[in-house]
């Protein structure tokens, strides 16, 4: 499509291209098969941070989400998860002495369905954590619940055991829909749950929606709205639906004539979020949706918002170690995800029960300093829509606009269409190129043009 274009359909033609959710830069997909440890100790040892966030991940669900793209697996084999925590435990205890010198701030737990746990496994879990590295006071320690397996006396035990921050993935309320992802659960229950947290005394009640689904509409969405401002979370997650079934086996149990098309998507994301902002939320960035009192929302006000592998997040003064298969790591300059499959996984663990050295580690990723400066980049636009170049210059000692000539020429057509606009010291995202924050962020990815030819990634719409 050649020159500027004004309208919402032609935009998304134009700009709607396959590209990443950069909760980091490089993406994973930059992480190469190989031995990382040493690496990752190293980056310990130079790391200028001295707080630790934990990410745990509990890949087990009761049943299959057709939509889900998650690293999962169904089963009702209890034996099975038990072991998997055995193993889990000492992947914990033995990474605790290199990590050492650094207090733990967070600990999220993502999965899978982390509530697939009983809150007796989860405690265990936690004092565990505990026993092994130092907890801050104030650490915040949060939860990713299924509401279909919130038992009573559940969220008393939760709390009890530390949890202060849950999480529930919603997707949405209309009965069709869920019908047809197979993930049915009533407004009632939801209801229940968020008066039973409030009154136990936890921080904040989260909720994740996803707009694209099958049977989906702007009615729907609207419905869905009416549900959230009526349980007033205090924060919501508002993501795309990735339709790629040649990657994920139970997306094909979707059919694409049930899906809406990109403008419909455009048109319940738009509708979605201008209800968000009219009922009290402030838009933080691309798919996140906080109250204006939230720690997120104060965080971006004061400049201080990061995005790492478990998104938005106020804690930019953190390394972040992941636990379990596939978690992610990332300290100081180093990038390592752990192995895939619980086979290896445990393979390598039990190296420890004969006294040799054992490394879950399968991937990884040194970072160069050309990594350090585009990650930068990235990160003010995709968490603030704006990039200061001076602050750019002064931590990295370059000239900006020589450094990245060649993309600030590729944004020339973004800004001619008004989606975002460039001064001599900044680059500014509009209102209307938010959507497309995604492609604008794109443009400094080094690494993205030898995957723009196969569906690696999902659609920005």
């Amino acid at each position: 499509m050649n020159g500027p274009v004004n309208n919402t359909a032609d935009l998304i033609q134009k700009y709607n291209r396959s590209g990443p959710r950069y909760t980091s830069y490089p993406t994973a997909m930059e992480l190469a098969e190989g031995t990382y440890d040493s690496d990752l100790f190293d980056a310990v040892q130079h790391s200028r941070y001295n707080e630790l966030s934990l990410y745990i991940h509990i890949p087990f669900c009761h049943q299959l989400c057709y939509y889900c793209a998650c690293n999962k697996m169904v089963t009702r084999q209890a034996q099975k998860v038990s072991r998997y925590l055995d193993y889990l435990f000492k992947e914990i205890a033995q990474r605790s002495s290199v990590f050492s010198s650094q207090k733990v701030c967070q600990i999220h737990l993502g999965g899978g369905t982390p509530n697939y746990l009983r809150p007796n496994q989860l405690n265990i879990l936690i004092d565990t954590i505990r026993a092994h590295y130092t907890l801050k006071d104030d650490a915040e320690i949060s939860i990713e619940l299924d509401p279909r397996l919130v038992e009573k006396g559940d969220l008393d035990a939760l709390h009890h055991i530390g949890f202060n921050r849950i999480s529930m993935g919603i997707q949405d309320f209309d009965n069709q829909v869920q019908t047809a992802i197979n993930r049915v659960q009533t407004v009632e229950d939801v209801e229940q749950i968020m008066q039973d947290a409030r009154r136990i005394g936890f921080d904040s009640v989260n909720m994740d929606l996803i707009y694209g689904l099958p049977h989906q509409s702007v009615e729907t969405t609207e419905y869905t709205l009416d549900c959230i401002a009526t349980l007033q979370p205090d924060r919501v997650s508002l993501f795309n639906y990735a339709h790629m079934p040649d990657r994920f086996a139970a997306q094909r149990k979707i059919k694409d004539e049930w899906l809406p098309s990109a403008n419909m998507k455009t048109a319940m994301q738009d509708a979605a979020k201008a209800r968000l902002l009219a009922i009290g939320y402030q838009h933080i960035g691309m798919d996140h949706f906080a109250k204006a009192n939230d720690s997120l929302s104060v965080a971006q006000r004061e400049g201080r918002l990061h995005r790492n592998f478990q998104g938005y997040t106020e804690l930019s003064d953190a390394d972040l170690l992941g636990f379990g298969i596939t978690s992610i790591s990332q300290v100081g300059n180093v990038i390592t995800q752990n192995c895939k499959t619980l086979h290896d996984y445990y393979r390598e663990l039990d190296k420890l029960d004969v006294g040799e050295t054992a490394s879950v580690v399968e991937r990884g990723i040194r970072l160069s300093t050309d990594d350090l400066i585009r990650a930068a980049v990235i990160k003010q636009l995709i968490c603030h829509c704006h990039l200061d170049m001076q602050s750019i210059e002064a931590e990295f000692g370059i000239h900006f606009t020589a450094y990245f000539a060649e993309e600030l020429n590729m944004l020339e057509p973004m800004m001619q269409d008004g989606l975002l606009s460039i001064t001599d010291n900044a680059i500014e995202v509009a209102e209307q190129g938010r959507q497309f924050s995604r492609t604008i962020c794109m443009t400094f990815d080094k690494y993205l043009p030898k995957y723009q030819r196969n569906l690696t990634f999902s659609k920005v719409i």
